[in-house]
């Protein structure tokens, strides 16, 4: 079982907790991990892009010079795709981007995400996180007193808005909860910053 050292807020060890083997400590799938972040940037995608083609396009109704004999190229509309003003070949349209990953794939891809911060020493446990007020230079108190890095990922393991409220402001800084944890996230930050309620959740879902 892979160990890790547990921190109150102001960053003073307290102990360790050990973390499940099933969940924290499976070997990291470099493939499954491209799949999942592929997935959730293609999921989020708006797909409102939208041009028009030479039918749309407005003008272009009479032959803009006869056939043959004027010594010129013969075009038949001047919103041909080739004219200024013409329309697009293969115009964008307004379409949905969004598909599902196999159940399996995704769990998968949680766990190598997971295990990837431990196996890197980027994962912070705190024995807890609360909040008597928001206030954003609390939460700055508390993340350099964890030697946070620029990006950090706070995961809770029930919303607490006085939390949310005075990290929102800090750039590179991001809260979540246990439900609404995913892949990308945890990639792309620095510094995973996890309460140890939301370890037992996480563990609890995953294993």
């Amino acid at each position: 079982m892979p160990k890790v050292a547990l921190y109150n807020v102001s960053g003073q060890q307290i102990g360790d907790i050990e973390l499940s083997d099933s969940v924290f400590g499976v070997e990291i799938n470099e493939h499954v991990l491209y799949e999942a972040v592929k997935n959730y940037l293609a999921n989020r995608r708006q797909g409102t892009q939208s041009a028009k083609t030479r039918s749309e396009v407005r003008g272009g109704g009479r032959k803009p010079w006869r056939q043959k004999g004027t010594g010129r190229a013969r075009h038949g509309s001047i919103r041909s795709p080739i004219w200024k003003g013409g329309g697009v070949v293969f115009a964008p349209k307004p379409r949905d981007y969004s598909y599902k990953l196999p159940k399996k794939i995704k769990r998968l891809a949680m766990k190598s995400a997971l295990s990837s911060k431990v196996v890197n020493g980027e994962i912070i446990v705190l024995d807890e996180l609360k909040m008597d007020r928001p206030k954003t230079k609390d939460m700055v108190s508390i993340l350099n007193n964890l030697n946070s890095k620029k990006k950090a990922l706070i995961v809770m393991s029930e919303k607490d808005e006085n939390v949310i409220k005075s990290a929102r402001n800090i750039q590179g800084t991001k809260t979540t909860l246990v439900n609404t944890l995913n892949v990308y996230d945890i990639l792309n930050c620095d510094s995973f910053i996890i309460t140890k309620d939301a370890v037992r959740k996480v563990e609890e879902v995953y294993a």
